[in-house]
């Protein structure tokens, strides 16, 4: 974590004085004009009232002395009375024999007034200055000759003193907003910074879980977010966990069981050659489930290394598929439970067989498995699995549809999600998993399909593959 200066709240305290000290000098500007005009009006209501006593004392000349008291109190070099048309010399000192700039003080527009400030603020200093303007709301008017080094001086102390003035405004207020702003925010963020750097080190401990505050703001927001994140990914390293796990365990299990599966193989390819009639009808389906046994188990190897193999896809009729669904399921007539095929002959699927098996068969065992823990509250009621199939086009759409208790709303939100999407206690919602990713390979889909009754009906669509112009040809 950054020092507490070097981080968000240190950037942010030398930003409020940057910009309290810009805000200032956006004000000094014009009150440093005000300044300057109110010390040059002060300087002619001053040299006004001197005026108007010396003018009273006509046609008396001043003494020198007096002049120069006169001329001292109102910091000029000379004053200049205009009255009925006739200028009167009252005071002079070292008349200069030129004059730089002259002001009339009458009316000064803010513009102006900013110009000549600043210009008298950087530039100026040496130069000599006229200035005159109204006495009062007489017709009179006095006019000052005078040096700008007084004014200068005089400007400069205002300056400096709006400076240190401005620069401890800008701190208090730097750091009344730092404090406000480090609790409301850098506390808060800190505090998700930390938790975040915990978690990223030991995500495994729940102890590392934010522990998110009751506050309404986005932070507050963010850290309850934030925390749900942190638990999710938690329960999903633990299930990622579990499955490495249980991986290793099943490559162990199905090593030593494909050995076996092989020796069965070998005593069952003997059976062919019994002369037993009833021997004979059984034979080869017992073979084709060994062998499909054995192919499982080399393909659950396979999977702890890779993927599923690509689909070894051919065309093929499809009511011999469920048929032999139908006789591994082996549903007992007494449980009441029917299996209907309504699959024309002349439907064919372009797929590879033994995965297209796998997927039929887990979703038929489900539904087989459903039927048989549930119930209905109406024995009339009728306890079914029905298959169906049509060709429309180039997809065929197969439809598995039962009859039974449907599936509840947690296991709809988690379908085809292994460990999370089963709906019988104990079951592990691998066989939706599977059977998702062989149709994807497939190209396909499939998908739970809302009934109007109870049950639940799956839908799965597998396309023929495209055909190349050459092949085409070669056919035709």
């Amino acid at each position: 974590m950054p020092h507490l200066f070097r981080g968000l709240s240190g950037k942010l305290l030398w930003l409020t004085i940057i910009f309290v000290m810009a805000a200032e000098v956006l004000i000094f500007v014009p009150s440093v004009a005000n300044m300057r005009l109110n010390w040059l009006r002060d300087r002619l209501n001053t040299a006004a009232a001197a005026s108007v006593v010396i003018d009273g004392l006509q046609p008396i000349e001043l003494p020198r002395a007096v002049q120069d008291d006169a001329l001292v109190a109102t910091g000029t070099k000379a004053i200049v009375l205009r009255k009925d048309g006739t200028s009167r010399l009252l005071a002079v000192v070292g008349m200069p024999p030129e004059v730089d700039e002259t002001f009339d003080l009458t009316s000064v527009e803010p513009l102006s007034a900013i110009h000549d400030a600043l210009d008298a603020l950087l530039l100026g200093g040496d130069r000599i200055l006229r200035v005159y303007g109204p006495i009062g709301e007489s017709d009179m008017v006095i006019e000052l000759v005078m040096s700008e080094k007084s004014l200068r001086a005089a400007m400069l102390v205002y300056s400096r003193n709006v400076f240190i003035l401005s620069f401890i405004i800008s701190l208090i207020t730097a750091g009344l907003i730092f404090l406000a702003i480090n609790r409301m925010m850098i506390r808060p963020v800190r505090t998700l910074t930390r938790s975040m750097q915990a978690f990223a080190e030991k995500p495994e401990d729940p102890s590392r879980i934010l522990v998110p505050t009751r506050g309404v703001d986005e932070l507050a927001v963010a850290g309850r977010h934030l925390a749900a994140m942190q638990e999710q990914l938690q329960k999903t390293l633990k299930q990622q966990k579990n499955l490495a796990d249980l991986g290793l365990a099943v490559s162990k299990i199905n090593h030593d069981m494909r050995n076996i599966l092989a020796s069965a193989q070998l005593m069952s390819d003997r059976l062919v050659d019994v002369d037993d009639p009833l021997v004979k009808s059984f034979a080869p389906k017992l073979l084709r489930t060994i062998d499909r046994a054995v192919g499982y188990t080399s393909e659950v190897l396979a999977y702890g290394q890779a993927s599923e193999a690509e689909p070894r896809r051919r065309r093929f009729p499809l009511c011999d598929l469920t048929q032999e669904v139908r006789d591994i399921l082996a549903i007992d007539s007494e449980s009441g439970i029917e299996f209907i095929e309504s699959i024309a002959a002349d439907v064919e699927v372009d797929a590879d067989s033994e995965q297209l098996f796998r997927i039929v068969h887990n979703i038929c065992r489900n539904a087989h498995q459903a039927l048989l823990n549930h119930q209905p509250e109406d024995p009339a009621l009728p306890r079914r699995i029905t298959l169906s199939a049509q060709r429309i086009g180039s997809v065929v759409m197969i439809a598995i549809d039962d009859t039974g208790p449907g599936m509840p709303r947690k296991a709809r939100e988690n379908l085809f999600a292994a460990f999370r999407g089963s709906v019988r206690s104990g079951g592990t919602g691998l066989g939706l998993a599977i059977a998702r990713e062989l149709v994807l390979a497939h190209g396909g889909t499939i998908a739970l399909v809302e009934k109007p009754g109870p049950g639940t009906l799956f839908r799965i669509e597998i396309p023929d593959r495209p055909v190349s112009i050459e092949d085409w040809r070669v056919r035709a």
